[in-house]
């Protein structure tokens, strides 16, 4: 039998409100707990919960400054540009991104969009004079930006819809003999359902991201104001698909989304489809989106690799392995998308 939860834990808090006032929303449930989560701790690396593409090699931030500078550069080098990062981790996608760009000529002034004052504090090591956003509305508007996204749209608060037997209803969060449960609100959503999956089969779940949608409106209305470019890259789908993706992981493993809130990341697959007719709608243009495997082999990581192993040969073998974890098919390398967007004028770019 588990352990009883602390008497101060977001599980009981969660417990009471639900007690009081009903069933609570899947996003309200996991907005809260990543709040907690982030706020209270460095989750990256061995000796936290798990590891982002930075983190496993410096191959990955190199080619994404090259990406940058190369969208800079045919673009007409435009000035002033700003670097900025949503969720920027420790800093580590920066500073191998910002030194790969800075031999093209890109020296943009830094800024990251971070909430939590832990990682601010390890960001800040690496790049003592950037400036801190909360949000991305207050990062200046006087100049084109080149922004990155990895994994940041995964943690934001996801919405299910589920059909049951007398129609689409939200997917809620309640209580059943202590433990907590999925539960169909009685509110009816038809509604909010696209027409052509209003016949689904009963027990098929919608998932949606109001906040990634949002994230990505704000990001596409900067590209057409102000120019530069963008990429969002995260584990998800190209396609449209029915199911829940909710998941938790701590300690490099995943358990149960219930098991521990505001312990554990709670994250869910980013719907790369919809977001890309989100960033369209608002005049932005749609570079494409493509298998992150695929799309670092279209920038030249295999040559890098080959590069820095025949420069510390002592290496080679965690550079290969580095290698197949960011590209291999089993890996990363097709589970996560690399998604591009522009201002409407952008040029085309590599790797899509």
């Amino acid at each position: 039998m588990p352990a009883a939860a602390p008497p101060d834990s977001l599980a009981d808090k969660f417990a009471r409100l639900i007690e009081r006032t009903g069933p609570m929303s899947i996003a309200a449930f996991m907005a809260e707990s990543n709040a907690r989560y982030y706020s209270t701790r460095d989750p990256l690396g061995s000796a936290g919960d798990f590891v982002t593409a930075p983190e496993i090699s410096q191959m990955f931030g190199e080619l994404i400054g090259l990406w940058l500078a190369d969208m800079w550069i045919r673009s007409g080098r435009r000035e002033p540009v700003r670097y900025v990062e949503l969720g920027p981790g420790r800093g580590t996608l920066a500073r191998d991104a910002l030194g790969a760009a800075r031999r093209y000529g890109l020296v943009p002034q830094v800024h990251l969009v971070e909430s939590s004052p832990t990682l601010r504090a390890l960001q800040a090591e690496l790049h003592p004079t950037a400036l801190w956003h909360d949000t991305v509305a207050t990062v200046p508007d006087d100049g084109p930006i080149l922004l990155v996204a990895n994994e940041f749209l995964d943690a934001l608060p996801v919405r299910q819809l589920v059909r049951t037997h007398v129609g689409w209803r939200e997917r809620l969060i309640g209580r059943e003999d202590g433990a907590f449960i999925f539960v169909a609100g009685s509110q009816p959503m038809d509604a909010a359902v696209p027409a052509e999956f209003s016949g689904a089969p009963e027990g098929t779940i919608i998932e949606t991201s109001p906040a990634s949608s949002a994230t990505v409106e704000e990001v596409a209305d900067r590209l057409v104001a102000q120019g530069g470019a963008a990429l969002f890259i995260d584990y998800g789908h190209a396609e449209p698909r029915f199911g829940s993706t909710l998941q938790a992981v701590r300690g490099h493993r995943k358990l149960d989304p219930f098991a521990a809130p505001g312990e554990a990341d709670l994250s869910a697959h980013v719907d790369f489809a919809a977001l890309a007719q989100v960033a369209q709608r608002r005049g932005a243009r749609w570079l494409g989106t493509a298998e992150q495997g695929d799309w670092l082999r279209a920038l030249g990581i295999e040559t890098r690799a080959a590069n820095l192993a025949a420069f510390a040969p002592q290496h080679a073998v965690a550079i290969a392995q580095a290698l197949e974890r960011l590209t291999g098919d089993r890996q990363m390398g097709r589970l996560f998308k690399v998604m591009g967007l522009g201002s409407p004028d952008a040029p085309a770019a590599t790797g899509f």
